[in-house]
């Protein structure tokens, strides 16, 4: 994979973290798609599965990553 694409991703979950507001919209959303489930269909997973997606990048990660190289 690309580093700025890590660089990217890593980013955008810094900042989604720091969002409280945007994580209280995501969960008025998921609230609303689970009244609208019959009518949305298959568009239903697909928008769960983004908001999934949105959440694990929202989440810390779990331990600190070694660094690689030489050590000073």
């Amino acid at each position: 994979m690309n580093i700025a694409i890590i660089r990217v991703f890593v980013k955008l979950r810094r900042v989604l973290a720091a969002n409280k507001e945007l994580a209280n919209r995501l969960n008025g959303i998921e609230r609303d798609l689970r009244g609208h489930n019959a009518e949305l269909g298959a568009h239903a997973k697909q928008i769960r599965l983004i908001l999934d997606s949105i959440r694990q990048l929202m989440a810390p990660p779990k331990r600190p990553h070694k660094r690689i190289g030489f050590k000073n």
